[in-house]
Formats: C-alpha cells, structure tokens, sequence
C-alpha cells in the first residue's frame, strides 16, 4: 500500500508525527443520513455464518477492518482472510525477500483476529489493473460458493479518489462476486462438482479516502486484537518497528518518549495505540464509545420473496 513511503518521511525522515495524523480520512455522512452504530452483541448471535476478510495487501484489514472483523469472530462467525496481491513491492529486501515476509506476515495476520484459513491469489502487487477482471471475479466467486460466505469486509468499490490499482480492482470484482455467486448459470461446472450457489448477502466495506459511511462499529473490547494484528505486519505499514525507530531518532538527538519505554514489542504496541488509532479513537468520541471503525454497510434486506410470503400468508383462501 506504500504506506512506508508515508511513515518513512515521518519517522525516518525527522518529522514530528503530530495529533492529527491518520492513515484515513474521515468519510462522507450526508446531513439526515441515519447512520446506525453496531455495538457488541452477546454471546454467539453469528454462529453458523462465515465471514470472507478480503484484502489487496497484508496490512489493509489490520488498519481499517481488524476490530470489526476480531468482533464478528468473537460473535460466532467462522473467519478467513483472501489477499489478492502477492505484496512484492512493500516490504524489505528484494521483491522476493519483500513477497515471502509478508506472506508469512499474512497468516500472522488470520492468526491474531482468530480466522481459520488463508488463501493467497498472489496477482503482482501494483499491476493488478493489468489483470482480466474475469479472471479475478471467477476465483472470488469459487471461494464464495465452496466456503459458503454470508458477509464480506473489504474495500469499498465506489470509495473516492483511491489512487492504488490493486484496491479498486479488486473492490470490484469483489462487488461483482458476491451478487454472481449466487447465480444458477454462471460457472455451471461448480455445480457438477457439487459446489451449490451462495450470494454473499451482507457486505462491510472501507476505504482510505471519502465515501458514503451509514455503519459505525463499536471496536472498543477488541482493540487490542486490533493492535495484535497491525503488530503482525512486520514488513510494510506503519506498524512493524515504527515504535522503535521513532525511539531510536529521538535517541539521537537526545529526547525520548516516556511512551515507548520498555522492550521492542511493547514500544511498537504503544506506537499503535497512540498513532495509528488516532482516527478510530476521534470517530469513537463522536459516537460514544471509546474506539470505531466506519463503513459502507450492505445488508440483505427485506426483498421480495419474504413481502411476498408475508402477503400469501394474510391473503390466501383455500382452492374450490
């Protein structure tokens, strides 16, 4: 995502990371808009669902989704998370060395928000524009189908001025897929392999600049999930050593920050905590909870097939 590129100037470069400094901008809410906050719900009201985390790159769920994602597992869901590029060029080292550690970086990533599996599709990370779209739309649609997925977290498709390639392609297909999948002709063989259709019905989506934002999730009693998987991202994101780096510079030139005393990891964690969730701590504030994040929210609706059973159910006689 070249986010070390951002962290790189402000860390490494000298400048002081000030109180307004965010990985995101805050999204659009048009004046009226009913704007609901989802807080967490007791036990496991999701259980039986299964949730598909999908992300270009190894850090893009931990900075904008993680704490929404942590909490939907904890309310039962069943988790995985699909990476679409192979993060070849944000990362240390040659564009292997860059590709491997965040592949391991990655599963690090499912393991610190409890999701059960990975599934890489690893398209060249900052080419994906050059990929076949189809191609792209067919994949998402068998991992939907053969997963059963009921609700997606991902990149808004219709998110404003985004300017990463591997982002709005694949918010697109994903958009597509999850309507496709649940279609009764398109990619027959599924079926003759015993592989049914399965729309994803209910859709969570982020994005890094301005968007239409009509769902707020409470991520207060999962932020420290949230920080373990920004932690994971060892490679690239402004998580990974920005602590330790930003304690090392202020060594230099003879200051330090009573914040990131301690060992490597705990400076790191504080780092975290302090920089890179100003945004969800000041949308937290606006809407009563401690820490939030915000989305584009798609749910099932009612349709017309449960109106139309409600009608029969009222209005039907017996045949003479």
């Amino acid at each position: 995502m070249q986010r070390r590129r951002f962290i790189g100037k402000t860390v490494a470069g000298g400048a002081w990371l000030g109180g307004g400094w965010s990985v995101s901008q805050p999204g659009i809410i048009p004046a009226g808009a009913e704007v609901f906050v989802e807080r967490d719900l007791a036990g496991e009201p999701h259980k039986g669902k299964v949730l598909a985390a999908i992300q270009p790159h190894s850090d893009d769920i931990p900075i904008f989704a993680a704490g929404t994602v942590a909490k939907l597992i904890r309310e039962g869901y069943t988790g995985y998370l699909i990476r679409t590029s192979n993060d070849d060029h944000a990362g240390p080292g040659s564009l292997g060395d860059t590709a491997v550690a965040n592949e391991i970086d990655n599963r690090e990533v499912a393991r610190a928000l409890g999701l059960k599996k990975t599934f890489d599709l690893n398209y060249r990370n900052h080419s994906m524009e050059e990929i076949d779209l189809i191609e792209l739309k067919a994949r998402l649609i068998f991992l939907f189908r053969v997963l059963k997925v009921d609700t997606v977290v991902g990149y808004d498709p219709w998110g404003h001025y985004e300017e990463n390639p591997d982002h709005y392609v694949t918010a697109r297909a994903v958009e597509a897929a999850c309507w496709m999948a649940g279609g009764s002709k398109d990619y027959p063989e599924h079926f003759r392999a015993g592989i049914g259709p399965h729309g994803v019905r209910e859709k969570y989506y982020h994005a890094r600049g301005p968007q239409l934002v009509n769902r707020i999730v409470d991520i207060s009693s999962v932020v420290d999930r949230k920080i373990e998987a920004n932690l994971a991202n060892r490679a690239q994101g402004p998580a990974g050593e920005s602590g330790v780096r930003l304690r090392e510079r202020l060594a230099r030139e003879g200051k330090r920050l009573p914040v990131l005393d301690g060992d490597d990891r705990a400076a790191n964690a504080r780092y975290i905590r302090e920089f890179l969730l100003d945004s969800d701590r000041a949308l937290g504030r606006k809407y009563g909870c401690e820490y939030a994040e915000a989305f584009h929210y798609i749910g099932p609706g009612p349709g017309y097939a449960p109106r139309l059973d409600e009608y029969i159910r009222k209005n039907a006689v017996p045949l003479r």
